[in-house]
Parts: C-alpha cells; structure tokens; sequence
C-alpha cells in the first residue's frame, strides 16, 4: 500500500475502534522512513494510546481487586496474579514496540523541533507508563529513561517552540505528571 492508503486505512480502523490494526498500519508509515506530518504523528500516538490505555486501565482495576482480596485472605490470589502478570505482559510488548520505534526510526527522521519533542514526549510517556507496573530494576530504568526523554524534550521545546505551542503544552502536562506521579 501507498503512504495515503495506510494513512487512508489507519483513519478507517480508528473510525471503527481497531486500534492494534490502526497501529499496524500506522508502523508501515513510519518504516517507510520520511518525517510524520502533524496527523501522521497525532494518529500514531491514537493507535499505542488507545491499544496501551485499555490494558492500562485493566491493570488498575486488577490492582484494586487483588487489593480487596488481599485484604480477605482469598484463595483466588493466584490466579489475579497469573491475570495481571498477563496484562503486565501485553503493556511491555506494545509500550517496547512504540519504543523501539521512536528510539530507532522516528527520531532518526525527525526534521523540525515540534516532531522531536513530540516523539520525546511520547517516549518519555511509554517509559513512565511501565514505570506503573514495573518493580525493582525495571521500574528504575523506565523512571529514569522517562525522566532523560521529557528533559531533553523540554530542552529543545524551550529553545524552539512558543510557549502557547500545543506539542509544549502537552509536555509541560505530562511531565508535571510524571513528576508528580513517579518521582
């Protein structure tokens, strides 16, 4: 397919809530090696956003399950893990995937300060999403990789970006967040 047919495609799967479809015809975009446009980058982040945020949400209400029968000494315990362990795994393959492509592709063909800091951003968005669940070593590497991603995307957002710039106005939120919530 064409860039317009998977963009033209990756429109359609959002319109009919298939985001993992979304995403896949989103990462052919993205393999085909030139800078994303403001609706490229912006349908990209729907497809993780909305394929990560459902797992996400799943993970919280696990959390508060295994909480409550934590608290009651349930025989199920077990198998709440075993679910949310299930979970934990399915976020690590997609937020590693977008990752991986942020750190190998999408960075590499970045061609104006808006783009870099809005795929900064994002990263530093995946890493503080598994810094949620991760324990130990993981959730130190993916706090601090956070952390360096929405510095270096507040650096160059400082120096180059208005302050009423949408893309800098995200960061300043999510980085507040990140802040607030993992540091």
């Amino acid at each position: 397919m064409s860039r317009e047919e998977l963009v033209y495609m990756s429109r359609i799967a959002e319109q009919t809530e298939r985001f993992e479809d979304m995403l896949e015809y989103m990462k052919k975009v993205v393999l085909l090696g030139s800078d994303l446009n403001t609706e490229e980058r912006n349908l990209l982040s729907v497809a993780y956003k909305n394929s990560v945020g459902s797992r996400r949400t799943a993970w919280r209400a696990l959390t508060s399950i295994q909480q409550k029968e934590e608290s009651k000494g349930s025989k199920n315990l077990k198998l709440l893990k075993d679910y949310k362990k299930k979970i934990e795994t399915e976020l690590d393959k997609f937020c590693d995937d977008i990752l991986k492509l942020i750190e190998n592709n999408i960075l590499q063909t970045c061609n104006n300060a808006e783009s870099k800091v809005f795929f900064l951003k994002m990263q530093g968005d995946y890493e503080r999403y598994i810094s949620e669940y991760a324990v130990d070593a993981q959730y130190d590497e993916a706090s601090l990789k956070a952390d360096q991603a929405y510095k270096k995307a507040t650096e160059i957002a400082e120096q180059e970006l208005k302050t009423t710039n949408p893309v800098r106005l995200g960061l300043a939120l999510n980085f507040s967040v990140f802040c607030y919530e993992v540091i």
